[in-house]
C-alpha cells in the first residue's frame, strides 16, 4: 500500500489532507521563544489573529524539522509494510530535507523492502498546494507511485507562482529572497514582485508602487505566461487581506472566464512568517515559471 504525506508549508489543512488521504507533517514557527506546530498545537488556523500579531511589530522565526521528527512520522508506515510518497515544499529553502534524507536512509537500512518516493514541488504555499492536489487526484485515480512521480515531476515546472511583498521587514529578516538589495530602504509603498524559479528559490524580479499596480503586475504575468489557464486550477493566496483577494478573483474571472476553477487559500503561518501580512499571490498553469 502507498501512503501519502505532505506538509503544512504547502497550505494543506487537515480538511484537504483528509480529502486525499494525506498524512500532514507540521512545520513549526516561533514567536517570542514559543514554538508552535500548526494543526498539532491548534486545530484551526486563525489567520486574522496571527497576522494581527505580525502587524503589531512581531517578526516570527521558523526552524527546520529534525530527523527524529521525520522518523516519528515515517517509521510506523514502513513498519506496517507500506511505502511512502511525500509531496513537499521547496528543498532549496530549508535544511529540513537534509534531516529527512538522514531519516529515510536510516529507515531504508531497517526496512530494505520498503520504498520512499518524494516530489519536490520547488514552491511554497499555493505553489505546493497545486501539486499536492494534482498528486492526490492521480492517487485516487489508481495510478502507481512511479507513474505519479513521473507525471507530477514534469508538471512542477509548469506551475507558476507570483506574489508581492507588502512589508519588506519580513523578507529582510528571513534572508530567503535574492534581488531585494536595490529595493531595501526605498519609499513606503514599494512592493517587490517575487517569483520562485526552477531552482526552487525566491527571487525579486521587479517592484511596483502601491497594491493596485502590484496586483496588475501579477495579472499581466498570468496573461503572458498562462498555458490553457481556464482548463487548470487557479489558486489565490493571501495573508489576511480577504477583501483584496476577492477583488483579484473577480478580475481573474473577468479576464479568463466566470466559470473557471479558482481556490482561495490563506497562507499558512510558517510561510506567512517570512511574507508578513497583506500579501497576495497567484498560482496558475504556465508555459514555464
Amino acid at each position: 500500500m502507498l501512503v501519502l504525506f505532505t506538509d503544512t508549508d504547502c497550505d494543506v489543512t487537515p480538511k484537504i489532507a483528509e480529502e486525499y488521504g494525506y498524512n500532514l507533517i507540521s512545520m513549526p514557527y516561533s514567536i517570542e521563544g514559543k514554538t508552535t506546530y500548526p494543526y498539532v498545537d491548534f486545530k484551526k488556523f486563525d489567520d486574522h489573529a496571527f497576522y494581527d500579531v505580525l502587524r503589531s511589530g512581531t517578526i516570527p522565526n521558523t526552524s527546520a524539522v529534525s530527523s527524529e521528527v521525520y522518523l516519528s512520522y515515517f517509521e510506523p508506515v514502513f513498519a506496517a509494510g507500506n511505502d511512502i510518497l511525500y509531496v513537499h515544499f521547496s528543498r532549496a529553502m530549508s535544511a529540513s530535507f537534509d534531516a529527512m534524507d538522514q531519516a529515510v536512509a536510516e529507515l531504508k537500512e531497517k526496512y530494505p523492502a520498503r520504498e520512499f518516493y518524494s516530489i519536490d514541488t520547488k514552491h511554497i504555499s499555493i505553489g505546493c498546494l497545486y501539486t499536492v492536489r494534482l498528486v492526490g487526484d492521480l492517487y485516487k485515480s489508481g495510478m502507481s507511485a512511479r507513474e505519479i512521480v513521473e507525471t507530477a515531476t514534469k508538471e512542477v515546472d509548469h506551475v507558476a507562482l507570483y506574489f508581492f511583498a507588502d512589508d519588506l521587514r519580513f523578507f529582510k529578516h528571513s534572508g530567503r529572497v535574492s534581488g531585494l538589495a536595490g529595493i531595501m530602504g526605498t519609499l513606503l509603498g514599494i512592493r517587490p514582485i517575487i517569483y520562485i524559479g526552477d531552482d526552487g528559490k525566491m527571487v525579486s524580479i521587479g517592484k511596483e508602487k502601491g497594491r493596485k499596480k502590484a496586483i496588475e503586475n501579477l495579472l499581466s504575468r498570468m496573461e503572458t505566461l498562462g498555458d490553457s489557464v481556464a482548463d487548470h486550477r487557479i489558486l489565490v493566496a493571501h495573508t489576511d487581506c480577504p477583501d483584496l483577494a476577492a477583488e483579484v478573483i473577480a478580475e481573474i474571472r473577468t479576464r479568463f472566464g466566470k466559470d473557471i476553477d479558482i481556490e482561495l487559500s490563506p497562507v499558512n503561518p510558517t510561510i506567512g512568517s517570512h511574507c508578513g501580512p497583506n500579501c497576495i499571490g497567484l498560482c496558475f498553469h504556465a508555459t514555464h515559471r
